[in-house]
């Protein structure tokens, strides 16, 4: 008799500190092995990756990784932060231009939108959505 297993989610919050995002990946890699979904870790690495590292570095307050699952061998991957502001790449109808090649910034959010089997924004109240904020996710 086949079995459903039960959903799940983890949410790390993070300290304002460089090692925070590094930290966060390992957390992933580590939920991921647990649950048997290492076959997805390479992608949902890079999309937590992208996310930790932008809150970290365009954002002035707390931040946290929160991790999802969905329906078999499917993954959600979110970034809480206390900014409002949207990343232009999780606006709707956002171009999919990259920037330019001498630029060493500006790709990362592409790459998210590359990788991602879906992405959006939302604002969760019980994320801090009353004081302001937002919740990147992208799906694996």
């Amino acid at each position: 008799m086949p079995t459903v297993s039960p959903s799940w989610n983890y949410t790390l919050h993070l300290p304002r500190d460089p090692r925070a995002p590094g930290v966060a990946r390992a957390t992933l890699r580590t939920v991921l092995a647990a649950h048997d979904l290492t076959r997805l870790t390479p992608t949902a690495e890079l999309l937590a990756s992208e996310l930790l590292t932008n809150a970290h570095a365009h954002t002035e307050g707390p931040y946290a990784l929160r991790i999802r699952s969905m329906e078999p061998d499917r993954l959600m991957v979110a970034v809480w932060d206390a900014d409002p502001k949207v990343p232009d790449a999780f606006k709707e109808g956002a171009p999919v231009d990259l920037p330019p090649e001498d630029l060493e910034h500006g790709r990362g959010l592409h790459l998210v939108r590359a990788c991602a089997d879906s992405l959006g924004v939302s604002v969760p109240l019980e994320w801090g959505g009353s004081q302001g904020g937002k919740l990147l996710w992208a799906v694996v």
